[in-house]
């Protein structure tokens, strides 16, 4: 049992209703409380003391329980008749990382109190506590939901933004560049919006599973604040849509210009072997060892030979351009 202090405790306020929190230590977490407002605990779920709390001590069903713990997520949102299970995903910002590489943050949302974990940071939590130190923290639960969607939105715009960038760069001057340095650039931007659009997809649908959701915990004015956010995301999905159908032109643009530059050499060689075919045959009828080969014992054979030749590179050469091949 935890009796002191958890150690997977990563952050825990009591929001007073006005904007205010007050940042508690975990046993005045623990400790029941009349005063106006609620709770917002924030665990790190890799931690066996978080792990432990949940399941023996917060009260929650051992299926919300698992769903907070899961080694592996997907955005979505489940009703239930005393609050709301919401899993999101946002783009990990962490030094070093990579950005589609999106951090998952559950949350359990009632009337009050909230429970979220993470396993790795999440700067969107981070600027959600700068809002609370600041005064400007969430009112109710519903509203710390829609903060936690509204920072999830705005970092995910500038990662958005730098992509669409990037395909403009490789419309507009990467197929001068060298074909290796396009075909890995193009490689990277599409994984990366493969990674993007795997998660923003079904958060588009979590999100909208909230906008028709009837509970307690989202006022009316809640859902319009989440329909902003809802609608962010829906042009952040039909962007990286947008974005994978241009990658995909200026992927076909790569390969049509490659065959051309394939066809190109392959016509030069072609003319180059019918130019040449002729002096093959000459050569290889005067080349075979055989007695009677005209010209032994003449001691200008090798001057009309060559003449020969070039005589019929010239008229080969004539041919060609009358028919428009050179």
């Amino acid at each position: 049992m935890i009796n002191s202090i958890n150690t997977g405790l990563l952050a825990a306020y009591r929001l007073k209703g006005d904007g205010a929190g007050q940042a508690v230590d975990w046993l005045a977490a623990q400790r029941e409380s009349q005063e106006e407002g609620f709770l917002w605990l924030h665990f790190d779920l890799t931690n066996d003391d978080s792990q432990q709390w949940l399941y023996q001590q917060s009260g929650l069903d051992e299926t919300i329980c698992d769903a907070l713990l899961a080694e592996e997520t997907r955005p979505r949102t489940v009703v239930f008749p005393d609050g709301l299970l919401v899993i999101l995903r946002g783009v990990n910002m962490n030094p070093g990382a990579d950005p589609e590489d999106m951090v998952s943050i559950r949350l359990w949302i009632e009337k009050d109190r909230v429970i979220s974990t993470r396993r790795r940071r999440l700067l969107s939590v981070d600027a959600l506590k700068a809002d609370i130190a600041s005064n400007h923290g969430p009112a109710t639960p519903g509203e710390l939901l829609i903060m936690l969607c509204r920072h999830l939105m705005s970092r995910m715009s500038s990662v958005i933004t730098e992509l669409d960038e990037r395909v403009d760069i490789l419309e507009s001057e990467g197929l001068d560049s060298s074909r290796y340095q396009i075909r890995n650039e193009l490689g990277a931007i599409r994984r990366e919006m493969i990674s993007l659009r795997r998660y923003l997809a079904p958060q588009r649908e979590a999100m909208n599973r909230l906008l028709n959701d009837r509970s307690t915990i989202l006022s009316e004015q809640n859902r319009e604040q989440l329909r902003e956010s809802t609608d962010y995301l829906i042009r952040y999905v039909e962007d990286l849509d947008a974005m994978r159908e241009r990658a995909s032109l200026i992927q076909e643009e790569l390969v049509n210009r490659m065959a051309e530059h394939m066809n190109q050499r392959m016509y030069i060689l072609s003319l180059v072997a019918g130019i040449f075919l002729p002096l093959g045959f000459v050569t290889g009828i005067l080349g075979i060892n055989v007695g009677g080969i005209p010209g032994t014992e003449d001691s200008h054979a090798f001057e009309y030979v060559l003449a020969l030749c070039l005589l019929l590179v010239g008229v080969g050469y004539l041919i060609f351009k009358r028919q428009k091949w050179l």
